[in-house]
């Protein structure tokens, strides 16, 4: 919220929550908000748009309502808890011909732009393998995370999510050819669509032109830190790599490699974590409508659906 306030283009209107504490610290930051009870009230209010930060369960038929009634939508990942959900999502922006976004923040940190830029120039060569991981040491706060009725998955919807946004946009939307995958809870394996959430999940991600995408997340894994998050891309012509440092969720280092040489291409400070919701503002004030790249949030929600094997 105040990352969109803070581009001088929009106005925070209105805020609705649930907590009390919550819409007070909202007040603070914005004291002219209104204060509404609910979505009906936002969406009575005719609203430019709308962000949606409530449980994973709610953000499909939150996001339609708010685009049926004329409003664009920031929403926060996950669009929907399966590719169905997302895809009524998108088809509801199309129809309304209204702007949509996800908060998928990874993609607007200094380092993933350095890389993505890298590797489209072909400083890289051919891309045929790509790690990510991401271990989250305690797991999230709220119960909610933890119902898959709720969430729609555990790590891989929390956290894996990201990461196949991630590899996806990176090497430019390749088609998704093959996915395998292991999800564990308490050091068990789960069988496939799994009734409970799991807490460690591996899979493995084949690309058309052959590259292989691998990754890994967990909550409350023994990471010996807050976190461990990467992303490393290696082609036939170098390397490139996303990492967090010192267990921060928020400070990254990023680098390019060739050989034994390292180059680096970004390094904290980097004021990350609000730029996904800033552009979306930016992007609805200046007359954006429908992108057809929404498309696109679909084809991850694909990918999340075959490693829950559903």
């Amino acid at each position: 919220m105040e990352a969109i306030a803070n581009t001088g283009v929009a106005e925070i209107a209105a805020i609705a929550d649930t907590s009390p504490g919550m819409i007070a610290a909202a007040k603070e930051a914005a004291p002219a908000a209104e204060v509404a009870s609910g979505l009906d009230e936002l969406l009575a209010m005719g609203l430019d748009g709308i962000v949606i930060a409530t449980p994973s369960a709610l953000h499909a038929e939150q996001s339609v309502r708010a685009l049926e009634s004329g409003a664009a939508v920031f929403c926060q990942k996950p669009l929907g808890r399966t590719a169905a959900e997302a895809r009524r999502v998108v088809d509801a922006a199309r129809a309304a011909d209204r702007l949509l976004s996800v908060d998928f923040s990874y993609r607007f940190t200094e380092g993933m732009r350095e890389i993505r830029e890298r590797i489209r120039a072909g400083e890289l060569g051919k891309v045929f393998a790509v790690d990510l991981v991401f271990h989250n040491a305690y797991g999230p706060d709220k119960p909610w995370f933890y119902d898959p009725a709720l969430s729609g998955g555990g790590c891989v919807m929390d956290l894996g999510v990201h990461l196949v946004d991630l590899a996806l946009w990176t090497l430019g939307w390749p088609t998704v050819e093959s996915v395998s995958s292991r999800l564990f809870r308490e050091g068990t394996a789960l069988p496939a669509s799994p009734d409970v959430c799991e807490d460690y999940a591996t899979a493995a991600v084949g690309v058309d032109g052959g590259a292989a995408v691998n990754l890994t997340c967990s909550w409350r894994v023994s990471a010996g830190q807050d976190a461990v998050i990467g992303a490393a891309f290696y082609g036939t012509g170098g390397g490139a790599a996303l990492r967090n440092v010192g267990g921060s969720f928020y400070d990254f280092t990023a680098e390019l490699y060739h050989g034994t040489a390292r180059e680096t291409l970004a390094s904290p400070p980097d004021a990350w974590g609000g730029r996904a919701a800033a552009d979306w503002a930016r992007r609805l004030a200046e007359g954006e409508r429908f992108d057809p790249a929404c498309e696109r949030l679909v084809e991850v929600a694909r990918v999340l659906d075959r490693i829950y094997g559903r």
